[in-house]
């Protein structure tokens, strides 16, 4: 003997799939997945983009800091170079183009030392985007000069 159930349509019952909605749920998937991917770069893209910029203000406080330290602007314009290339250097950011100008044109006790530092960083990891293949990040710090320090230039 053969049982047979019957479904009822009012609830609890199982439902038969009308034939119309046969494979929806990959045409979903097929939809969505691509928006998903697109999200997630974007969230990367924007965490790159915040990481390197963060990176770059660091690297011209420390240089700002380094060209403070100094007695002669000459000395100060150095070790801000290379302040910034170190710091850039440890936190991972490769630059295509650095770029640290140093003013100097204040530079005695009690005066300041101004530091902008502009770093072309490379964005191909994420190029899916339709962003551009590179972009710059640009920082610009004043360190005063400690009014006591030992020495003129």
């Amino acid at each position: 003997m053969t049982e047979q159930r019957s479904v009822s349509s009012q609830g609890g019952g199982c439902r038969r799939p009308v034939k119309g909605e046969r494979g929806s749920i990959a045409v979903e998937v097929a939809i969505i997945t691509p928006a998903f991917i697109f999200l997630m770069l974007l969230v990367v893209f924007a965490g790159k983009v915040a990481e390197a910029n963060g990176n770059v203000e660091r690297a011209a406080s420390e240089a700002a800091r380094a060209a403070s330290l100094r007695q002669h602007p000459s000395d100060a314009a150095f070790d801000a170079q290379d302040a910034a290339e170190q710091n850039l250097s440890q936190a991972g950011v490769s630059c295509i183009a650095l770029d640290t100008a140093v003013d100097t044109s204040d530079f005695h006790a009690g005066g300041t030392v101004t530091v902008t530092v502009t770093c072309r960083a490379s964005m191909a990891d994420v190029t899916l985007l339709g962003v551009p293949g590179t972009r710059t990040f640009t920082a610009r710090v004043v360190e005063v000069i400690d009014t006591y320090r030992g020495g003129e230039p």
